[in-house]
């Protein structure tokens, strides 16, 4: 089986992200998916051949979190944008978590965006810990570093430096306003709502 890269052209012409943008992050996108299948492929062949002793076996195992997570984390991040956004139903269970968690949803908005402004590249991601039934912002430095195990991923936001210079240089505060305005709150709604009830 191999991954096959969705189509997010539907976001060409979202308020705050040039098209140029977004068709550069496309693209970023689908060398991840390339590269997840050519990681697949040679480790697969590796292991056949009785190479997976070998030190290339052991690199290539470990960037494969890498790929596999850069190409997942877009998915989830294009998912989650609609052109012109979506607000979030405040009835909706997943508005009365938010504000279960952190005193209103302008605090959790606030925390969020806090975690999008730290010093560095990565990902803020809106997390449920299914088994606590617990919401967390999180900062995830690389793509497989940081991530809650076991957690399910409702809301996620690129920050890395791709995903808004060209329209915003350093100005990523004003990329997280855009981002804000481009959420499609029914998608996160929908992460959430199917997200199972696990026990340990």
């Amino acid at each position: 089986m191999t991954y096959e890269a969705k189509n997010f052209d539907h976001l060409l012409g979202t308020p705050g992200f040039s098209d140029q943008l977004l068709k550069n992050h496309f693209t970023l996108y689908q060398g991840y998916v390339t590269n997840t299948n050519k990681l697949l492929s040679t480790l697969t062949q590796l292991h056949k051949e009785g190479k997976a002793g070998t030190p290339e076996y052991a690199e290539l195992k470990r960037r494969f979190g890498w790929e596999f997570n850069g190409m997942r984390l877009h998915e989830y991040y294009f998912g989650n944008m609609a052109k012109g956004g979506n607000p979030l139903d405040k009835g909706s269970p997943l508005s009365q978590k938010l504000t279960q968690e952190y005193g209103s949803y302008e605090n959790w908005e606030s925390d969020f965006k806090a975690t999008g402004t730290m010093r560095g590249i990565g990902w803020a991601v809106l997390y449920l810990d299914p088994i606590a039934n617990r919401l967390f912002n999180t900062w995830i430095n690389e793509h497989d570093v940081g991530h809650l195990g076991g957690g399910i991923p409702l809301l996620i936001m690129d920050v890395f430096e791709h995903a808004f210079m060209i329209d915003y240089g350093l100005k990523r505060a004003d990329y997280i306003e855009a981002f804000f305005r481009a959420i499609d709150w029914g998608a996160v709604v929908r992460r959430f709502s199917k997200a199972p009830q696990v026990t340990l």
